[in-house]
């Protein structure tokens, strides 16, 4: 697990990282869901699109109680250094996308058990923190399975149509 260094960092504005973050892989789950044709996995894909989603309510809720009266803006560019999930181009093979993802929700992990040590003293956030932290892992899981499953099909050239092409 890598040290991202959180107390150098105010609340606030990792809080409004872990928004921003839930935003953006919602965004880029719902994306492939649209995308490619294979049912199981389109579905795999809403299922993570609507796990972020309620993620990022949850947050938004828990930054609302805690900084009240004080803006919810996301910033484009967080205070801390979380990694995207980007593909240039839709000839992309969808295993590089989720390698990518399966990075991001591993960090997200990371992040949110080292957020969760910032809240010893409300055991319901830190508690709830722990659960996104181990859902986040969830998410790896699966992710790793479907991409070994998409690399093998890459690897002997299989076409299904827009299973193993990136948004």
């Amino acid at each position: 697990m890598k040290d991202l260094k959180l107390k150098k960092y105010a609340l606030a504005d990792l809080l409004l990282a872990a928004v921003k973050s839930e935003i953006d892989s919602q965004a880029v789950y719902a994306q492939v869901a649209r995308q490619v044709k294979n049912a199981f996995l389109k579905e795999r894909m809403e299922f993570l699109a609507l796990e972020e989603g309620k993620h990022r309510k949850a947050l938004e809720g828990f930054f609302s109680q805690r900084f009240p009266g004080q803006a919810l803006t996301v910033p484009v560019k967080p205070v801390v250094p979380l990694p995207e999930i980007r593909f240039r181009d839709e000839r992309v093979p969808l295993s590089e996308i989720f390698a990518q993802a399966m990075n991001a929700e591993q960090a997200a992990h990371d992040f949110y058990l080292q957020l969760a040590d910032l809240f010893a003293d409300d055991h319901e956030k830190k508690n709830l923190l722990l659960y996104f932290s181990m859902m986040e892992m969830g998410h790896y899981k699966l992710l790793d399975l479907e991409k070994d499953s998409l690399e093998r099909l890459e690897e002997y050239g299989e076409e299904q149509e827009m299973i193993h092409v990136g948004p």
